[in-house]
């Protein structure tokens, strides 16, 4: 299956050369009715994919979801894929495009891999997201890189209590709080003050958002913990935001409970590139100076700022 960011005609170029390229190794693909018809005259005459419509069941049977966009589509894919339990692949069209595993330029590579079955999986830690007033059940939902509750009005600071399993940590006034998963470490989690956390790391960030208080620090909790997090039952409305897809209205004394999400999700991995590679590359860290071990073995690289490779 093949998710498309449809906004550029780039995108679309680029998304009908790899339904070409996989059609001619024997694999038929599906898309969304909506984008495929955006595609129009893109598509391959004879290349047609199949169109499914947007529902969990989309990815239903398909051996892997290509993303081709950004972060934002590989979001939008990943609540697609998640139910079925299918790996996903990102292929950054956009900009930082954090978690894609591949970029454009190195799309012909990535193809290979899928065709030749050359690729490892590795689960993405998620949240579940329950929320609650006055004793009943307003919502479910998850999230892959945050449950951000949020202030709803610019006016008013959002007061909230802060709970991990079962009992009470700190209160504050705040922006808002964000409940964020490795993965969205280095996302919303990240702009607000959090830490950067390797994604094989299993922990839940409890990062608030300009918070008005003295002990308002993120904090990294067990993975198994339940979090929960109070809007004050006298103070204004607020907003449950998770990965900017998925939206739920707080009423005043809502309670937000997050907890590892019972379904992680599936991604495909195909150059085994370490995590601090990535971080160096996507945010154009400084590493000039760096020998690194004794023992490190010649051919190792990184590509500094302000030139090429050094070894």
């Amino acid at each position: 299956m093949v998710v498309l960011h449809t906004g550029r005609e780039t995108n679309r170029r680029t998304a009908a050369a790899v339904t070409a390229r996989l059609a001619a190794e024997g694999i038929r693909l599906r898309m969304l009715g909506s984008e495929l018809v955006e595609m129009g005259s893109e598509v391959p005459d004879g290349f047609d994919p199949i169109p499914v419509e947007d529902l969990p069941a989309a990815a239903e049977g398909a051996e892997f979801v290509l993303v081709l966009g950004g972060d934002g589509t590989f979001l939008r894919a990943a609540a697609l894929a998640r139910p079925c339990g299918v790996p996903l692949l990102g292929v950054n069209l956009g900009r930082v495009g954090f978690l894609a595993e591949a970029e454009q330029e190195s799309l012909d590579e990535a193809l290979d891999a899928l065709v030749a079955r050359d690729y490892a999986i590795e689960e993405r830690m998620t949240i579940d997201v329950v929320v609650r007033s006055n004793g009943s059940v307003l919502g479910r939902t998850w999230a892959l890189n945050e449950a951000s509750v949020e202030k709803s009005t610019r006016e008013r600071i959002l007061e909230v209590v802060l709970e991990v399993d079962g009992r009470p940590v700190s209160s504050f006034g705040c922006d808002g709080v964000i409940c964020a998963t490795p993965t969205g470490s280095t996302a919303y989690a990240f702009s607000a003050g959090g830490p950067v956390v390797w994604p094989q790391v299993e922990a839940l960030l409890l990062v608030p958002s300009n918070a008005h208080a003295l002990f308002a620090r993120p904090m990294l909790v067990a993975p198994d913990s339940q979090a929960a997090v109070e809007v004050d039952q006298f103070g204004p409305p607020a907003l449950l935001d998770c990965d900017g897809k998925r939206t739920i209205v707080l009423p005043p004394g809502a309670r937000v409970e997050v907890r590892r999400g019972a379904k992680p999700v599936r991604v495909v991995r195909i150059d085994g590139q370490p995590f601090a590679d990535r971080l160096v590359r996507k945010f154009d860290l400084p590493v000039r100076g760096w020998r690194g071990s004794p023992d490190r073995h010649p051919d190792d690289r990184v590509v500094h700022r302000g030139g090429g490779p050094r070894s």
